[in-house]
C-alpha cells in the first residue's frame, strides 16, 4: 500500500499565525461557548439559480438543458464534537440536501453550484452522516499558539511543532487544496471550478466525502501531510471499495509560506495524487466504437481492471492588502482514464481577486471575480465527440473548445448569522462545446450560520 504524503500549513488557514489574511469568523445566531468541550452549531446554505434560453444545435442525454430553467439547493448541516483530552476529540457532523439542481447537475465542467450532489436521483432525501472522525494531537514541543475554534478542530491552543492524525470519514476538500478567498460555497464563490481545483479527482462519493486516514506533521512555517483514503466502485458512485489492493487514492501536497513580499503573506500549495480504481480507459473504448463493438464508445464497457490517474496541481494566495487576496490555481492530470470522483476537467487554470469588507466598514461582507479555464486530453474529446458520455457530460457530438467561467459575488451581512448574497456566471463552450452557449447563470444566496 502506498502512503501518500501531504505538506500542508494547516485544516483551516485560520488555525496558523501567518495566514494571508485575517479573514473574519462568521457571526453565528447563537453565541458559542469558548474553552468547552462540547462543539454545536450549524448551517443552513440555499442557492437558487436560473438560465435563460441558450443557443443550441443539439443536446444529449447529459446535456445543460437549452430552455429556461431555475433550481434551488438547500443544504443543512449539524456540527457536532467532543474533546475527549487535551489532545483528543472526535467529531460528527449530519447533513440534509434537498432541492435541485440545474438540469440534475449534468452539463457543465465547472458545475455552477458547488452544493449539488453528482447523480442526485439515486441518492436518498433522508439526513446523513457527512463526517465521522477522530483527531489526536501529538505534541512536540516548541511554543503554543492560539487556536481559533471551529468545527473541524475544538482545541483552544496547539504546539507549534506537532503530529495531527485524523481517521474516519470526512471530505477531502476540508483539508486539501484550502484557499482563503476561493474555496467556501457558504460564503464565496459557488462554480466547482473556482473552488476547488477540479483537475484533482478528489476521492470521494457522490456527495463529496470518503473514508479515510491523514496524517499532518506541522511547524512554525510549514506542514507534513499524508493521506490514503477510499475509492467509489463506479463513476460518481456512493459505495466504496475497502480493499485497497484494488482501489485507493494516494495525495501529496506541499504547503510554503516563503514571504515574497514584506508585510504581505504568500502561500504556495503543490499538489500530486495518484488514483487506483476500476476506471474505463478512453482509448479502449474508442477503439472498440470504431471496430464495431460498440454502437457508441462507453467507458464502462470493460471487466474489472484497476488502472491508475495521476494529476498534480499549484494553488498560489498572495496578500495584496490586508483584506484583499489575490490566489490562483492550475491542474492537470493524465487525461486517460476516466473523471471518476469529482467532474470531467483534464487540466484548468483559475485566477481571481477576493475581498473582505473592512475598508467600507462592513467586515463580515466578502466579495471576489475570478475565472477559470478547464479544458480536457485528445482522447477525452475524441470519446465525447463520437457520442460516448461521462457522468456528467455528453451531449452526443462535441464541436471542442475550451469551457471558460467567469464568476462575481457579493455576500452582504444582514444580521447576527444571517448572509445574503447575489451572483452572476457567464459560461462559454457550456462541457467544451462550441456548438452550444453560451450561458448566463445569475444565483442568490441565503446563508444562515447557528
Amino acid at each position: 500500500m502506498v502512503l501518500s504524503v501531504f505538506l500542508d500549513c494547516g485544516s483551516l488557514q485560520s488555525q496558523e499565525p501567518d495566514s494571508p489574511v485575517d479573514p473574519p469568523d462568521p457571526e453565528t445566531l447563537f453565541a458559542h461557548r469558548e474553552a468547552n468541550r462540547v462543539w454545536l452549531s450549524g448551517q443552513v446554505n440555499a442557492i437558487f439559480q436560473t438560465h435563460p434560453v441558450f443557443f443550441s444545435k443539439y443536446s444529449g442525454r447529459n446535456s445543460l438543458g437549452a430552455g429556461y430553467q431555475k433550481a434551488t439547493s438547500r443544504l443543512l448541516t449539524v456540527y457536532t464534537g467532543f474533546r475527549l483530552s487535551e489532545s483528543t476529540e472526535v467529531i460528527a457532523d449530519v447533513e440534509e440536501a434537498n432541492g435541485a439542481a440545474l438540469s440534475h447537475t449534468l452539463g457543465l465542467a465547472g458545475f455552477s453550484n458547488f452544493d449539488a450532489a453528482r447523480n442526485p436521483e439515486s441518492l436518498s432525501k433522508m439526513p446523513y452522516l457527512a463526517r465521522a472522525m477522530l483527531h489526536k494531537i501529538i505534541g512536540l514541543g516548541g511554543a503554543q499558539i492560539e487556536n481559533p475554534r471551529n468545527e473541524l478542530s475544538l482545541f483552544d491552543h496547539l504546539p507549534t511543532r506537532r503530529i495531527e492524525l485524523r481517521l474516519g470519514k470526512f471530505s477531502p476538500l476540508d483539508f486539501f487544496d484550502q484557499n482563503t478567498v476561493g474555496s467556501d460555497s457558504h460564503l464565496q464563490f459557488t462554480n466547482w471550478a473556482i473552488d476547488a481545483n477540479d483537475a484533482y479527482d478528489s476521492a470521494a462519493d457522490s456527495r463529496g466525502y470518503t473514508v479515510g486516514l491523514l496524517l499532518e506533521y506541522h511547524d512554525a512555517t510549514w506542514a507534513l501531510r499524508a493521506a490514503e483514503e477510499l475509492m467509489p466502485k463506479a463513476a460518481g458512485g456512493d459505495q466504496f471499495v475497502w480493499n485497497l489492493t484494488r482501489a485507493r487514492a494516494d495525495n501529496l501536497e506541499l504547503e510554503l509560506h516563503p514571504g515574497l513580499f514584506a508585510k504581505k503573506t504568500s502561500v504556495i500549495r503543490l499538489l500530486g495524487y495518484v488514483n487506483h480504481a476500476n476506471m474505463g480507459v478512453y482509448r479502449e473504448a474508442i477503439e472498440q466504437f470504431e471496430n464495431g463493438t460498440t454502437a457508441v464508445p462507453d467507458i464502462r464497457n470493460h471487466l474489472w481492471e484497476t488502472t491508475r490517474k495521476f494529476g498534480f496541481g499549484l494553488n498560489i494566495e498572495q496578500m495584496l492588502w490586508p483584506s484583499v487576496v489575490l490566489f490562483g490555481r492550475w491542474g492537470w492530470n493524465n487525461g486517460k482514464t476516466e473523471s471518476f470522483c469529482f467532474t470531467e476537467i483534464d487540466s484548468t487554470i483559475t485566477g481571481g481577486v477576493g475581498m473582505f469588507g473592512r475598508k467600507w466598514r462592513r467586515p463580515q461582507d466578502r466579495t471576489g471575480i475570478a475565472i477559470a479555464l478547464n479544458a480536457i486530453s485528445a482522447d477525452h474529446r475524441t470519446y465525447l465527440a463520437d457520442g460516448g458520455y461521462g457522468f456528467m457530460i455528453g451531449d452526443g457530438a462535441l464541436n471542442y473548445g475550451r469551457e471558460e467561467i467567469v464568476e462575481s459575488y457579493y455576500t452582504a451581512h444582514l444580521w447576527r448569522g444571517l448572509y445574503f448574497s447575489p451572483g452572476f456566471q457567464r459560461i462559454v463552450n457550456p462541457a467544451y462545446n462550441q456548438d452550444r452557449g453560451p450561458v448566463t447563470i445569475p444565483w442568490l444566496r441565503l446563508h444562515l450560520e447557528l
